[in-house]
């Protein structure tokens, strides 16, 4: 038996559903999950259906017969072979706190991904990269150079087949032409739950500042800086008596939980950009605990 994912986005009308529950079966496909989601105000359909190929259907046979189906309604819509890994590139700055959760969740099989490299413009990690047997490659950003750097970020891209690339706290701002060309395809982690703490230290303004509540928000990147459609967020309650150096622990915690949940959505394909929103499904029985993991 093969499992699939098979998802769709089209306009909401009637027999969407119908039209691919009665495709699959007639294709001798079993539906082991499925979830829907029908926005009233946009008026878009969403839709992830996960099913096994009880004969063992190739994936080119599905697609050519499904074509006729969302024709008939306007998909747009992609079959996914679940056991194919996504190729992820990793990029981090000199806070290392996400890319070793990353690291960890991806070495004992809670991130079912394939990192194919790590790029940095510092050299902080490299020996840690390095011991995981992962490829880094150190790319140095200035004022002057930045075109330059990104172009051969955009190389690595192209030559390791890289689907999702990840800003594991990867503090230097992309280009506009770079959010566009990766559009749907750059998730970023952020402390969106200070948004009223901008520029350095933030963690120390919030303690100045006594917040109760700290947190972190990863979300797809665009042109306009931390504010990119969400896909995932948490917070993390906080008392008098903690200190600054309190808050940039738990706030650390935090944001690697977050990141490390995103990306599992995005892998699964779970989430659909809707908008300057997104919709995301939750997870199927028996992959949510690996979310939760560390």
């Amino acid at each position: 038996m093969t499992s699939y994912v098979l998802t769709v986005s089209c306009q909401s009308t009637r027999g969407i559903v119908a039209a691919i529950s009665g495709y699959l079966a007639e294709q001798g496909c079993n539906i082991v999950d499925s979830s829907q989601f029908d926005d009233l105000h946009t008026g878009q359909f969403f839709m992830r259906v996960s099913f096994i190929s009880e004969e063992g259907a190739a994936q080119a046979k599905l697609e050519k017969g499904f074509v006729a189906v969302a024709e008939k309604f306007g998909m747009n819509w992609n079959l996914y072979d679940a056991a194919q890994r996504m190729k992820v590139l990793l990029m981090v700055s000199r806070f290392g706190h996400c890319l070793n959760d990353l690291l960890y969740r991806w070495k004992i099989g809670a991130l079912p991904i394939d990192i194919v490299g790590v790029v940095s413009n510092h050299f902080d990690y490299q020996k840690v990269v390095v011991n995981h047997d992962i490829p880094f490659h150190h790319i140095k950003v200035t004022k002057e150079n930045k075109p330059e750097a990104e172009a051969r970020i955009m190389d690595l891209v192209e030559q390791t087949g890289t689907e999702l690339i990840v800003l594991a706290r990867y503090m230097q701002v992309l280009s506009d032409d770079m959010c566009r060309k990766m559009s749907g395809k750059i998730i970023n982690i952020h402390h969106s739950f200070l948004p009223s703490f901008k520029g350095a230290n933030p963690y120390k303004q919030a303690f100045e500042r006594g917040v109760k509540l700290i947190g972190a928000t990863a979300h797809y990147v665009t042109a306009d800086l931390d504010e990119g459609p969400i896909i995932e967020q948490d917070v993390a309650r906080i008392t008098h008596a903690q200190s600054a150096e309190d808050y940039v622990s738990i706030g650390r915690d935090v944001e690697s939980q977050v990141l490390a949940r995103a990306i599992h959505a995005h892998i699964h394909h779970r989430t659909f950009i809707n908008g300057n929103r997104t919709v995301v499904f939750p997870a199927s029985p028996g992959s949510y605990a690996s979310e939760r993991m560390g």
